[in-house]
């Protein structure tokens, strides 16, 4: 996968239906694309791998692995990216989907948290109160991890309303992302909370610099 990483990770154009005969955990990493257009952009765009059938199916297997036989309830994802692997993890699941959404876009009686994203900026999220009752265990799906502000306010949210987003062993849910950084908004996730992503331990320092 390394070489393969090196080769491929980022280049510009690839054949979205070729599968590797020799698929290493996090294959569908060298799917991914290069930021091209500057620093006012994320360093990376993990959304052609979502363009990938098996690529996209077996992403999704990675996350949702380490839950297997673990009682949730329903799936939560940020907006915007994270509603694309929250969908298709609930879909997966056969569960509900709930969407964490910025500011503003939601007409019903919402929960407000203020945050700050992995550019820095000053921002709020919202959800509907209608949807989590208390105890409701929330696998809370995002698409990258950076500095952990985001999903930080995600759970803070999850968790005022009364759900679980995780507990003591038995974790009933937790937290899944393509990546989670080394950062540290990410270790204070991962102490706290049950977590998949999908980079193999040999590239996380890879990912951790934006390389």
């Amino acid at each position: 996968l390394h070489a393969q990483c090196s080769q491929h990770l980022w280049a510009l154009r690839m054949d979205l239906c070729h599968v590797p005969a020799a698929q290493e955990k996090g294959w569908y990493l060298a799917l991914m694309a290069p930021n091209v257009k500057g620093p006012n952009y994320a360093w990376l765009d993990p959304s052609r791998l979502y363009c990938h059938p098996q690529g996209l199916q077996d992403c999704m297997a990675d996350l949702l692995q380490p839950f297997q036989g673990d009682p949730i309830d329903m799936v939560a994802g940020i907006d915007a990216m994270g509603f694309i692997l929250g969908a298709a993890a609930a879909a997966t699941l056969q569960k509900g989907f709930l969407a964490i959404r910025k500011a503003g876009h939601l007409c019903v009686q919402t929960l407000a948290q203020p945050y700050t994203d992995y550019s820095g900026r000053e921002k709020v999220m919202e959800v509907r109160t209608d949807a989590i009752s208390p105890g409701l265990r929330i696998l809370l799906v995002d698409q990258w991890v950076e500095t952990g502000g985001t999903m930080r306010a995600a759970i803070q949210l999850v968790e005022r309303l009364g759900g679980v987003v995780a507990a003591p062993t038995p974790c009933p849910a937790g937290i899944a992302a393509i990546c989670i950084e080394d950062s540290e908004g990410g270790q204070w996730i991962r102490e706290r909370y049950k977590c998949a992503h999908c980079v193999p331990p040999g590239l996380q320092p890879r990912f951790d610099r934006h390389q």
